[in-house]
C-alpha cells in the first residue's frame, strides 16, 4: 500500500460542490480584492476565535511582519522566540530590524517556560510564541512572564487553527495572533492567505492600513505600507471550509489518537498531549527515532510518505549566520532536528491507510 505524507484532494472532493458554487459566486460578483467575501470571512473568523477584530492578509509571513510592525518597536529590540521553529516565525520580526533571542523547546516542542526568563534582557520587548505542530503552548505561564516583564506577546498560529487551552483559543491569549492559510494548513485555502486577530483596536487599525499600502482613504497614504491583501476568492473558499474546521480537526485527532494508542514500539518516541485533546489539532504528527536514515529507508521501501519538520534550525541557517550562532549552541533543538520525522497526517486518510501505518511502525 502507498500512503502519501499529505494529500489535499480528498478534502476538496468532500466539499467540491460548495467550493465550486462559491467560486462561481465570487467570479459573478465582479469584485475580486477586499470585497464582501473578505469582510465576511474576517467577521466569521473573529467570531470563531471569540475576538473583536480580524484582518485578512496575503500570507502567514506577512501576518507576522504586519503584527510586529504594529507594535512599533525599535530596531535592535529583542524578541524571545523558539529555537526549533520554522524559519518564517523568525523572518516575521527580523524583517523589522528586531533581534531573536532563541529559547529551547520543551518535550512538547513548544517554548520551555523554565528557560524564558533567563533569556530576557534590557532590550527584550516581546515574545513570539509558536504553537508548533498544532499543540498550544503553555499560554498561562507565558502570559504571566510577559506581564511580569512588560512584554508584548505575538502568537504564531500557522499550524494550530482552533487549538485551545481552558476554552480560550490560540491567538487570543497575547496581543495579536497570526495565521497562515497555506493549502496544507488545517484551515487551508487554494493558494496563499493569512490573517491577524486581536482585541486591540489600535493594532487592528494600524494593520488594516499597513496591509493596503499604508492607506485609509483611497489614493491618500499615511505611511509606507505593504501590498498584503487576502483576495476575494480565497476568502470565499475559506468561509466554506471554516464551517467544517472543528469536524476536520476531530478527524485528525482520532487518527492521531490511534497512532498514539496502537503504535507500540520502543524505537519510536510518540507525541503526547500537554494539556488535553482540545489543545492539539495535529497539523503534523511528529515522532522521533534514533536512526532516522534507517527509518526513512524502511518507510520508503513500504511506500509510507515521510517529511522532516524541520531539518535545520533557524540559528544554523545561512540566512541567520550574521547572528553568530554555531553548532551546539542549542543542543535540545539540534538533537530534535536530527531525529524528528513526520508521519502521514491529513484529512481523508482511510482506515486501511491508518491500519497499514500502525502495522508497519510496529514491525520496525
Amino acid at each position: 500500500m502507498k500512503v502519501a505524507n499529505n494529500l489535499l484532494r480528498p478534502q476538496y472532493l468532500k466539499y467540491k460542490d460548495e467550493y465550486l458554487k462559491k467560486v462561481e459566486e465570487v467570479l459573478d460578483s465582479g469584485w475580486y480584492v477586499l470585497g464582501n467575501e473578505v469582510k465576511a470571512f474576517e467577521e466569521e473568523f473573529a467570531t470563531y476565535n471569540n475576538v473583536k477584530y480580524c484582518v485578512g492578509v496575503a500570507n502567514g509571513l506577512d501576518a507576522l511582519i504586519l503584527a510586529f510592525e504594529a507594535l512599533n518597536l525599535e530596531e535592535g529590540d529583542e524578541v524571545i522566540a523558539p529555537a526549533n521553529t520554522y524559519i518564517a516565525s523568525i523572518m516575521g520580526f527580523t524583517r523589522n530590524g528586531l533581534v531573536p533571542k532563541f529559547v529551547e523547546p520543551d518535550e512538547f516542542y513548544n517554548l520551555d517556560i523554565s528557560k524564558i526568563e533567563e533569556a530576557i534582557g534590557p532590550k527584550t520587548k516581546a515574545i513570539c510564541v509558536v504553537h508548533l505542530y498544532g499543540q498550544i503552548a503553555n499560554m498561562e505561564e507565558i502570559m504571566r512572564i510577559a506581564k511580569k516583564h512588560n512584554l508584548y506577546v505575538v502568537e504564531d498560529c500557522a499550524q494550530s487553527h482552533g487549538a485551545s487551552l481552558h476554552g480560550k483559543k490560540c491567538g487570543t491569549w497575547g496581543d495579536v495572533g497570526c495565521f497562515s492559510f497555506y493549502p496544507t494548513k488545517n484551515l487551508g485555502g487554494f493558494g496563499d492567505g493569512g490573517a491577524i486577530i486581536t482585541n486591540n483596536k489600535d493594532f487592528e487599525e494600524e494593520i488594516r492600513m499597513m496591509r493596503n499600502y499604508g492607506s485609509k482613504k483611497t489614493y491618500y497614504f499615511e505611511k509606507v505600507g505593504f501590498n498584503s491583501r487576502l483576495d476575494e476568492l480565497q476568502a470565499g473558499l475559506l468561509r466554506v471550509k471554516l464551517k467544517y474546521l472543528d469536524e476536520l480537526t476531530e478527524e485528525r485527532r482520532k487518527d492521531a489518537e490511534r497512532f498514539i494508542k496502537e503504535i507500540n514500539n520502543p524505537k519510536i518516541l510518540l507525541p503526547a498531549y500537554q494539556f488535553n485533546r482540545e489543545g492539539h489539532v495535529f497539523h503534523l504528527f511528529v515522532i522521533q527515532v534514533e536512526d532516522r536514515d534507517d527509518f526513512m529507508k524502511y518507510c520508503e521501501e513500504r511506500e509510507i510518505g515521510l517529511k522532516i519538520h524541520y531539518p535545520q534550525p533557524p540559528h544554523l541557517s545561512d540566512a541567520y549566520r550574521y547572528l553568530g550562532y554555531k553548532e551546539n549552541d542549542f543542543p535540545i533543538t539540534e538533537n530534535q532536528a536530527n531525529h524528528i520525522v513526520s508521519l502521514p497526517m491529513y484529512n481523508g486518510m482511510t482506515k486501511e491507510e491508518v491500519d497499514y501505518i500502525i502495522g508497519e511502525m510496529n514491525k520496525y
